[in-house]
């Protein structure tokens, strides 16, 4: 952290915040840290991953007390779509963390890219899906797999998990409400495991956690209160416009 400017700080900072505001508002904010840590400094690939994942454990702690006290983690159902990801999460997220250890800088630039893109798309389809959105229950294999798929995916990339859990609930027909309190259960355990995982390969920034991590948490605040004062779409198509210009330069940097 001592080799970055002061701008480049300032910079990390702001997109704490408005990662953190991005996941209370639309839910897949929390790429833009990751994509922030890549973008702006020389951190290889596997400190920005556990850097950036580091940061998603006090917002998946924060999410998850607002979910229980709205109530949503107190139906028993969802509880159980919750505990079978977070359970599904510890196989998938250590293999993650082992994948990004042998990804090159160019490679994970592409990566990042590619799953940016895939986020704005799940962005767009989850506003098709909220209003088809129901209370179905998935099988318990069906979690299994997503919990396990997404775990591998947030480990390889350092994610937190929401930006890819809730819009495939959603596919699948679970509530809204329910998918985001069930996500942020799964991403206290995705970001814990997945920061050990860094942090024994010597991976992980903390002064880069604190400095991001901190905003991040205040802007889960800030967007809980966004999301009831602007339109829904509206914050959903500045995050997919967002994405979609920033793929081409992290495949290209």
């Amino acid at each position: 952290m001592a080799d970055l400017s002061a701008g480049v700080l300032v910079l990390l900072a702001l997109i704490g915040v408005v990662g953190g505001v991005g996941i209370s508002a639309v839910g897949p904010g929390g790429v833009l840290p990751t994509i922030g840590l890549f973008a702006l400094t020389p951190l290889a690939p596997a400190v920005v991953a556990g850097t950036a994942i580091a940061t998603n454990i006090a917002c998946g702690i924060a999410g998850t007390a607002a979910f229980t006290a709205s109530g949503q983690l107190r139906d028993a159902a969802t509880r159980r779509t919750a505990l079978i990801l977070a359970a599904a999460a510890v196989l998938g997220t250590p293999p993650g963390v082992v994948i990004n250890t042998h990804v090159s800088k160019k490679a994970f630039g592409i990566l990042l890219a590619v799953f940016a893109v895939a986020v704005a798309v799940l962005v767009w389809w989850r506003g098709r899906q909220e209003a088809a959105a129901g209370h179905a229950h998935p099988r318990t294999w069906v979690l299994v797999v997503l919990g396990a798929a997404v775990g591998l995916v947030s480990g390889v990339l350092g994610l937190g998990g929401p930006m890819l859990t809730v819009p495939l609930l959603l596919a699948i027909g679970v509530g809204v409400l329910e998918s985001l309190a069930a996500a942020q259960v799964q991403s206290i355990v995705i970001a814990s495991v997945g920061t050990i995982g860094y942090a024994i390969h010597g991976s992980v920034d903390w002064g880069l956690v604190l400095l991001i991590g901190a905003p991040e948490l205040a802007g889960v605040i800030v967007g809980w209160r966004i999301a009831r004062a602007l339109p829904t779409a509206t914050l959903r198509g500045i995050l997919v416009v967002v994405l979609l210009a920033l793929a081409p330069y992290l495949a290209l940097r």
